[in-house]
Parts: C-alpha cells; sequence; structure tokens
C-alpha cells in the first residue's frame, strides 16, 4: 500500500524544480511586497491546465490556453495586483511579453511558458517594471514559499503543501501553491494554483487526473458565488524521480495536494469567521445533490446565520425548496455535526443550546438528508461578515 506523508519546500519539493520571486511595485502600499514569481522545471515537463469557465477570460487565461496545445511546459510566470483582464488587444501583447520575457531569462521558447495573473480588472499592466522584474528573479530549490507570498492579493498567509508518495518502486513527490481569498465559487474558484511533481505522467494521464482531481477540490469550494475571469491550475510533471505512478495511485497523492489547498483558501476567505462543510445526501441525482448544496453554501440568509452563530434550518430547508432539486419537504432531514435540527421537515427535539454550540464553533458540518435517491455532494463554504463587504467596498 502507498504511504503519503507531509514534507516542506512547497511547489519545490519535487525534484528538479525551482522558484523565485521579486517585487515589481505593482502592488500599492507602503511597504514594497514582492508580486512576481516564477516557477521553473529544470527538465522537459508534461502540462496540463484547467482554466475559468467565465466567458470573459483574462490575457493570460488565454494566452495559456494557446500555449498548453502542445501538453508541455517548463515554466510558469505569475504576478499580483493585476488581472491584465478586460484591457483589450494591449492587454494580449503585454501577457505574450511576459511569456516571452520568462522564456528569455531561462532559454525556453516562449510557448513552452504559461501566465498567470491576479488583481484588480480593468488596469493595463505596468509592463516597464514587469519586464525589469522578470529580467531580475532569480530561482532556487528554495524559493518555493517566496513565490506562493508573491501571488497573495487578500490572503492572510501563503497557502503551500508538499507530499511524498512512498510505492513499492520507489518516492516521488507532488508540491503546490495557491492563492485566492475572494471571488470564490466552483467552476474554477477565484484562484491561481501551481502543481509540481517528479513523476513520470504522460500528458493525456495528467490532464485527466487534474481534471478530476480539480473537480473534487477546487470546484467544490464557494465563499461568494463570484467567479473570476481569471481562474489557473496548472499542473507540471518532469519525470525527475523515476516513478511512473499508477493512475489511481498518482490521483489519490494529487487530490491530497489539491484538497489540502481548497481548504485553505476556504478557510482564509475574505472576512471569514466559519468554515462550513455542506453535505446534500439522497437526493435524486448528483446534479440535484450539488444544485442543493451549491444553494446552500452560497444563501446570503444561511451565510449571515452561521456568521451570528445561529443553526437557523428554516433558511437552509428554504434554499434547498428553491434550488430546482427534487425534494419533499416530510422527507428532509437537517443536521448540524451529528445533531438533528430538523426531522421530516420540522423542527427536532435536539436542545437549542446544544446546537447553538455547534454553530459558534469555527468549523462544522452541516448535513441535508433528502431521502428520494441515491446521490450525493460535499461543498466547503463560509460564513458572510461585515468584514468581508468592508475589504469589498472598493477605492
Amino acid at each position: 500500500m502507498n504511504k503519503i506523508r507531509m514534507i516542506k519546500g512547497g511547489v519545490c519539493a519535487a525534484r528538479g524544480f525551482v522558484a523565485g520571486s521579486t517585487g515589481c511595485g505593482i502592488k500599492t502600499g507602503r511597504v514594497v511586497r514582492d508580486d512576481l514569481a516564477v516557477v521553473f522545471s529544470e527538465a522537459p515537463a508534461t502540462a496540463a491546465a484547467t482554466f475559468t469557465t467565465n466567458k470573459v477570460k483574462a490575457a493570460p487565461v488565454r494566452i495559456s490556453v494557446e500555449h498548453m496545445r502542445a501538453g508541455r511546459a517548463r515554466a510558469v510566470v505569475l504576478n499580483s495586483g493585476n488581472a491584465n483582464a478586460c484591457t483589450g488587444p494591449g492587454g494580449m501583447a503585454d501577457a505574450r511579453a511576459m511569456a516571452a520575457a520568462t522564456a528569455d531569462s531561462l532559454g525556453l521558447k516562449p510557448s513552452q511558458v504559461l501566465v498567470c495573473s491576479t488583481g484588480r480588472i480593468g488596469v493595463p499592466m505596468p509592463m516597464p517594471a514587469i519586464l525589469r522584474g522578470i529580467a531580475s528573479v532569480k530561482t532556487a530549490r528554495s524559493g518555493g514559499t517566496g513565490a506562493a507570498k508573491a501571488i497573495m492579493t487578500s490572503d492572510t498567509f501563503a497557502k503551500e503543501i508538499a507530499i511524498e508518495v512512498a510505492t513499492r518502486d520507489g518516492c516521488f513527490r507532488i508540491g503546490g501553491m495557491a492563492k485566492g481569498a475572494g471571488m470564490i465559487d466552483p467552476n474554477m474558484a477565484t484562484m491561481l494554483c501551481v502543481v509540481t511533481t517528479d513523476a513520470i505522467v504522460a500528458a493525456p494521464v495528467l490532464r485527466l487526473a487534474l481534471r478530476e482531481s480539480v473537480e473534487d477540490s477546487f470546484n467544490r469550494i464557494t465563499i461568494d458565488g463570484d467567479m473570476s475571469t481569471n481562474d489557473t491550475v496548472i499542473a507540471l510533471a518532469n519525470s525527475a524521480s523515476g516513478i511512473s505512478p499508477s493512475p489511481k495511485t498518482l490521483r489519490d497523492a494529487l487530490d491530497t495536494v489539491t484538497r489540502g489547498l481548497a481548504r485553505m483558501i476556504v478557510s482564509d476567505g475574505e472576512g471569514v469567521s466559519r468554515f462550513v462543510e455542506v453535505e446534500v445526501r439522497r437526493a435524486a441525482s448528483s446534479a440535484d445533490a450539488r444544485r442543493a448544496a451549491e444553494a446552500i453554501a452560497n444563501s446570503t440568509l444561511v451565510k449571515c446565520a452561521w456568521a451570528g452563530g445561529d443553526p437557523n434550518w428554516g433558511r437552509i430547508l428554504d434554499a434547498v425548496g428553491y434550488c430546482g432539486a427534487k425534494m419533499d419537504e416530510a422527507k428532509t432531514d437537517i443536521f448540524y455535526d451529528a445533531l438533528p435540527v430538523a426531522t421530516g421537515g420540522v423542527v427536532a427535539r435536539t436542545a437549542a443550546k446544544l446546537l447553538r454550540a455547534v454553530a459558534a464553533k469555527k468549523a462544522f458540518r452541516v448535513t441535508v438528508d433528502l431521502k428520494v435517491g441515491k446521490a450525493s455532494h460535499v461543498v466547503w463554504t463560509t460564513d458572510l461578515t461585515e468584514e468581508y463587504v468592508r475589504l469589498n467596498l472598493g477605492e
């Protein structure tokens, strides 16, 4: 049986990967912070990626989609503080220039470089500063944490993870970093993520594993129901370990990384005071289970109740009722952790103080049992606080 253990190193934990970061002055404020990062595979690598499903796609997303057609890439250049979205032909030229400058500094072709940006929409990129920054970046095996910090926007901590997987034939590693705290909703959350592995993985296998892993991690999180123009998850595999894991072994390991990063994003949501796991079970179909879980997780009324530590089951039942999923109010049970709050669509006998104690916790689980089928779905979400509003008032 394969063993997975947590290790240090983040996106540079996998053999043959290095990273670096620098400050270009994109982020405003009194303190100059790093806002540009480069992740580089020292050996040729297969690549896979998933991107936002928003019809409004940022220039770096469009360029990265182009470069991904070959299924191979060796570097990713990322910036925070400016999304390079809704910037017209000039934005496309800027994204191409970022890829070309990174390629030039690393001895690559521009098509081997993927581009990611995050920040304010509709603002032209400060290209002279960015190009100077790219030229100055020094990559190293110790650069993972710096890169993870450089891509932060409203994040309060750097999100990184790394694992080593022991197989019968030897060990391989997977590392990753991500950013995301607001504008988070499934069908790609508002996030940037780079995952690296030294396993031997063919491009088609990597594409399938990443797509399925994203579906079970980043596509199960929501903070505010808003989808970004820049969402990107990239995976690079450079074969440096000499280990070729089975598809299942690879998927299990990849899930450990993506789910770990996804939970970090939700825990670090803008103004968040609660981490809530919403499970809908025994729905008529998978689509219904997902529809109901997301309706609960995105309900403003439900999220406000959670912010106040109120186990308001009526709002939850209401959300299930209007979402379009097949349901029978008289069959529906609702639980906070393992405590019944509603049974058969009416209030349960659980003492209110016990339920309030659960809702006051920093993390708890809400389960809705529809009893009309066999399908289930889980979403990770948050409450909604005054701090979220303050952070998103704009300039």
